[in-house]
């Protein structure tokens, strides 16, 4: 199993370590290896099941969007990726979330490792309070990457579309910055540590349309580096940035007023817009609910 740089991730449920093997390039018939494969998985809160049953395979080098209406587990769904429930703790996974094969549920799985493969950009920027420079620095540094930092911060900066606009100011607060652009720095910053796997939580919520644009044509620009999952309740934007689609709805339990997330339809975005197999699906992206 391989990750983004080159170098085939053994997966070993202890250490998540790396060996030396390869990565074939994207044009082989391992471009579009599974990266994630989740088998029947259900969360709970406590005694409250949030998502139940869900199956899906996350590919390579794709983005895959999750729709559907608020309360319906996507972001619990996402957060089950780089194991960000376990600081819940009432939160319990039941089922299967394979990454390249293993389990990160297993006993013995590292989840720094697996948050270090698999970054997050949440739905509000969330820039350290210090210089642009640091926010991106800050996580090589933890991982005691090596390297020359000013080169990893530009490279991680470019990425994210942001160096020609700071380039000149990297010693200032992060916080001067637009709303649009803490974001850029946010995805730069996930970068930074070199993952596999970037899990978006409706990155573009709080941002105008023309900061929006910039984080979409940023996402386009990188999935042939990266594999993206992206949280998002602007149709709009799912049909227009993403490869895979899965759609999200609840299911009512009369009796006790709660709602569970199950996971309706899921196949490549093109098809869920233009002829959903699913009534619900159909409903939903055409706008008749949710």
């Amino acid at each position: 199993m391989a990750n983004r740089t080159g170098a085939t991730v053994s997966m070993d449920v202890g250490d998540l370590r790396d060996d030396s093997t390869t990565r074939s390039d994207a044009g082989n018939e391992d471009a579009r290896a599974p990266v994630f494969q989740v088998d029947d998985l259900s969360v709970y809160y406590g005694s409250f099941r949030a998502i139940r049953n869900v199956t899906l395979q996350v590919e390579q080098q794709q983005i895959t969007a999750f729709i559907g209406p608020s309360g319906c587990g996507k972001t619990t769904m996402l957060r089950c990726f780089n194991r960000m429930n376990d600081l819940i703790e009432t939160a319990r996974v039941e089922g299967c979330v394979a990454y390249h094969g293993v389990n990160l549920y297993e006993p013995g799985v590292n989840p720094v490792e697996v948050r270090r493969r698999i970054g997050m950009v949440f739905q509000k920027p969330n820039p350290f309070p210090k210089s642009i420079y640091d926010n991106v620095a800050y996580g090589p540094r933890v991982a005691r990457m090596k390297g020359d930092m000013d080169e990893i911060v530009e490279r991680s900066l470019r990425r994210g579309a942001l160096w020609d606009e700071v380039k000149d100011r990297l010693k200032s607060s992060a916080l001067g910055l637009s709303g649009g652009q803490q974001q850029r720095l946010c995805i730069a910053r996930a970068l930074a540590v070199d993952p596999e796997v970037i899990l978006m939580d409706e990155p573009c919520s709080a941002l105008d349309p023309i900061a929006t644009g910039r984080i979409e044509d940023l996402m386009e620009e990188i999935k042939t580096e990266y594999t993206i999952i992206i949280v998002t309740h602007n149709m709009q934007q799912a049909a227009r940035v993403s490869d895979m689609c899965a759609f999200f709805t609840t299911e009512v339990n009369e009796k006790s007023d709660t709602r569970t997330g199950l996971l309706i339809e899921f196949d490549r975005t093109e098809q869920m817009f233009s002829n959903p197999s699913d009534e619900r699906t159909e409903n939903y992206v055409t706008g008749r609910f949710g």
